[in-house]
């Protein structure tokens, strides 16, 4: 009897309990935005927030580092996709995110029954069922952890195109318009990675 209570204990830490999904580099001036979600059990969702699992806003570059491969073992599955910078300015930042988003979603093995979703804004071409979750990432283990994968997987890019496109401080900004950045721009131009949708609005183009 203490063993099939054990047993069902067992399985009840092993179901599905989170499907979270987030996006980063929403409001960057260079480069892709990129979305991840990631899928976790109770148990796994418990020994991720004891090392340390939260808003990825909230933790340093090198944490957040440490925490993607743990992420990565102890997800039941994830996905990571991303939009370009010419279908950002062709399509509008909501949409092409909503496509990010959705190329995460097709890498799963099988597609998940409910979401939650960092913010405010529905997943309009998403036909299941979904919860949109104010701050999120500060409340659930699934968002912190797709945060933090879609975080370091940008990050890593942003390094990655720093050698293709010097002079820009990429490494630095991460494609963020920093005053640094937006004076690079003035003085070397932009580059076809350079959302030009963006720019506009702050009359560099």
């Amino acid at each position: 009897m203490q063993e099939k209570k054990e047993d069902d204990r067992q399985q009840a830490l092993n179901k599905v309990s989170e499907v979270g999904i987030d996006e980063v580099g929403r409001g960057a001036v260079f480069g892709p935005v990129f979305s991840a979600v990631v899928i976790l059990n109770e148990k796994n969702k418990f020994i991720l927030k004891q090392f340390g699992v939260m808003d990825s806003k909230k933790l340093t570059p090198k944490k957040r580092k440490l925490l993607l491969p743990k992420i990565l073992l102890l997800s039941s599955d994830y996905g990571i996709g991303q939009s370009s910078a010419r279908e950002i300015d062709k399509l509008g930042i909501r949409v092409a995110t909503e496509l990010s988003m959705i190329r995460a979603l097709k890498k799963l093995k099988e597609m998940p029954s409910k979401l939650i979703i960092d913010g405010p804004l529905l997943l309009r071409p998403w036909k299941g069922i979904q919860e949109n979750i104010i701050s999120g990432d500060s409340k659930f283990t699934a968002i912190a952890s797709a945060s933090i994968v879609a975080k370091v997987s940008r990050d890593n890019l942003m390094e990655r195109l720093e050698r293709k496109y010097s002079g820009y401080l990429i490494f630095k900004n991460k494609g963020y318009g920093t005053k640094e950045h937006l004076s690079s721009i003035k003085k070397n131009g932009i580059t076809k990675l350079h959302r030009r949708s963006f720019l506009r609005k702050s009359n560099l183009i």
